[in-house]
């Protein structure tokens, strides 16, 4: 999974820099807030396998107005800490390792 430089942010968690990014409008799932909100965090030097963590909030910009909290850096840096003591290593080629957060998540009706 490429995380493009452009849109995306960086961030360093424990000496360790990296490119996050949150798709800036929504699937359509997501916009009408069927499903949560996800974003993708990727070593910023070296390729290797993506982390991608579901979050227990609707995407901030659903199409129906439900309130949602934005995801804030220390939220990633919280979200990269777990998945580094999970077993996620950024630097290593292979499939994403998703992280799910949702527990607390309701879909919209």
């Amino acid at each position: 999974m490429a995380l493009v430089r452009n849109g995306s942010r960086r961030i360093v968690v424990d000496g360790t820099v990296f490119r996050w990014r949150l798709r800036r409008r929504p699937t359509y799932f997501q916009g009408l807030a069927w499903s949560p909100c996800t974003f993708a965090v990727k070593h910023a030097d070296t390729p290797g396998a993506a982390l991608v963590v579901t979050t227990d909030q609707p995407h901030p910009s659903n199409w129906i107005g439900r309130e949602a909290e934005p995801v804030l850096p220390s939220g990633v840096a919280a979200a990269v800490r777990l998945a580094l003591c999970e077993g996620w290593t950024p630097t290593t080629p292979g499939s994403a390792f998703h992280l799910d957060q949702s527990a607390g998540f309701t879909p919209s009706h």
